[in-house]
């Protein structure tokens, strides 16, 4: 613990450090555009950027940021596509499937979700406590069942068939009336709100039974990387400090986080989700290289899972899906 202590305060020193460069700082400064692909809430890639932006750390780096939310219906991958956004962030397991249809050139800047987002939940007096259990059950996905579902029966010995699939909505409410028996939640939001509601719960994580997974992450392309590398550096530099700091004083960046929701945002349940994501952040990966670091084998168990369950539309090359350039100089690697 001593060990993991001292190297995670290293970090943080590299970080609050500022790269190589002459004394007098960067020599210009610099601007760029950052997404988020949703709502202002306090997920992780979010409240980098957030706290970056109102803790100075992104004028520091002589960066400016313009921060915007998407629409909805990937408006964010296409504004990146058009190089109107330069940075945004995105699943990991979608951006694998962007790039094989319709082969959008995604590239992962910082991986900040070393498990995958989405989990399966049973009410606990619902006599559910096993996978097994779920034989008979109606089982809850949500668009098309998804790969880490099908994986679950896999890990229980269970097929399709041996379950009531149903196609669910958003809303929780479809478990707590017993429409299904097990509902597809993100880890980050719905099972607060369920237990807000009364209700205790158990849990299903693909990762916990061997199936690799992963979240979210800071998204490019190469063309953008390209037309100007130093200021993704900066941006990295500076959103990852944010998360650091966010780590040791979430109160306060829950409060720059209420500053784009709005105040009639829960404070309560943003914490939740940004404490949720901040556990799926680190990692032995983590704790030996820094936070967002990425492998070839995180990216090609996952590419691989997903071909296995028909969620690709053909095979993903892992290594051009990731870019761990600037992590490297600003951990010096």
């Amino acid at each position: 613990m001593k060990t993991r202590t001292i190297i995670y305060g290293l970090i943080l020193v590299i970080l609050l450090l500022p790269a190589c460069r002459a004394e007098s700082g960067p020599a210009e400064s610099k601007s760029m555009v950052f997404m988020a692909g949703y709502i202002p809430q306090a997920n992780l890639p979010l409240v980098g950027v957030y706290v970056a932006q109102e803790k100075g750390f992104f004028a520091e780096e002589k960066l400016n940021v313009e921060i915007q939310h998407s629409a909805g219906k990937e408006e964010h991958l296409q504004l990146l596509m058009a190089n109107k956004i330069q940075i945004t962030n995105q699943d990991a397991a979608v951006l694998l499937k962007r790039r094989a249809d319709p082969g959008l050139p995604l590239v992962s800047i910082g991986l900040l979700g070393h498990r995958g987002q989405q989990a399966f939940v049973a009410l606990k007096d619902s006599g559910i406590e096993t996978l097994e259990d779920w034989k008979g059950r109606k089982i809850g996905y949500k668009g098309t069942p998804p790969p880490d579902l099908l994986a679950l029966l896999d890990a229980a010995g269970l097929t399709e068939a041996d379950v009531e699939l149903i196609n669910v909505g958003f809303d929780p409410r479809v478990l707590t009336e017993g429409m299904v028996d097990v509902y597809p939640v993100f880890k980050s939001n719905e099972p607060d709100t369920l237990r807000g509601w009364g209700y205790e719960l158990t849990m299903w994580e693909a990762a916990d039974y061997g199936v690799p997974t992963l979240g979210l992450t800071y998204v490019t392309t190469p063309d953008i990387i390209k037309e100007d590398p130093e200021r993704i550096e900066r941006f990295m530099r500076a959103a990852l400090r944010g998360i650091e700091y966010a780590k040791e004083h979430p109160d306060e960046a829950i409060e720059y986080v209420l500053k784009y929701t709005g105040p009639e945002a829960d404070a309560a349940h943003q914490k939740y989700m940004l404490q949720t994501e901040l556990r799926d952040a680190y990692s032995d990966l983590t704790e030996q290289y820094g936070l967002g670091w990425q492998t070839v084998e995180q990216w090609q168990g996952l590419a691989d899972s997903l071909l296995k369950y028909n969620a690709l539309a053909q095979p993903v090359d892992a290594n051009i899906v990731f870019d761990n350039q600037f992590l490297a100089k600003i951990y010096g690697k």
